[in-house]
């Protein structure tokens, strides 16, 4: 059972991989934790209210240095109401620095999209075999990139997600989402 994040493929029959096609970056990630009925979208808010702290001083230099070429200041990830339930989130609605695309029990789509890039990341959940107390918590990473500027974006961007995404999953091992 891995306990710590190990880098995946997308869930294979998932939402997302609709969405791979032409994609300049992707990236999944797994992690096996306590299975509690949550959905999936549960999972990801325990996950980023979590946060380490070095993730959110990244997030803030982002936004400041962002502002300076012209790109929206996201906040940051953990940015969220802890009292809202996973379920409440409809589509169109903000969760940190994302906006609600899809959100199912084994599904969630999440993401942001402007003129340089389209970013979605989807927070997937399914059984582990021969483990009733075990689910299995992809998060996947998927980037349309739309201009220069996107692409230039993304060369500082890319390296520093690989080591993002696995921190902010990690936090499922020390955490436990709160059950539907």
């Amino acid at each position: 059972m891995p306990t710590q994040p190990q880098e995946t493929r997308p869930p294979a029959g998932s939402r997302i991989a609709q969405r791979l096609a032409g994609a300049h970056f992707q990236d999944a990630w797994c992690i096996h934790t306590a299975e509690t009925g949550a959905p999936a979208l549960a999972y990801f808010l325990a996950a980023v209210a979590r946060t380490p702290r070095w993730i959110e001083w990244c997030m803030q230099a982002r936004n400041r240095v962002g502002q300076l070429v012209g790109l929206k200041d996201l906040g940051t990830l953990s940015e969220i109401d802890p009292q809202r339930p996973a379920s409440a989130y409809q589509p169109g609605e903000r969760v940190g620095v994302f906006t609600v695309l899809e959100n199912s029990a084994d599904e969630a789509l999440i993401g942001d999209s402007d003129k340089h890039l389209n970013v979605v990341l989807s927070v997937h959940r399914a059984p582990v075999a021969g483990r009733q107390d075990q689910v299995a918590i992809t998060i996947t990473t998927v980037v349309h990139v739309r201009n220069l500027l996107g692409h230039l974006y993304m060369l500082p961007v890319a390296p520093m997600h690989r080591r993002i995404a696995p921190a902010v999953l990690a936090a499922l091992g020390r955490a436990q989402p709160a059950s539907v």
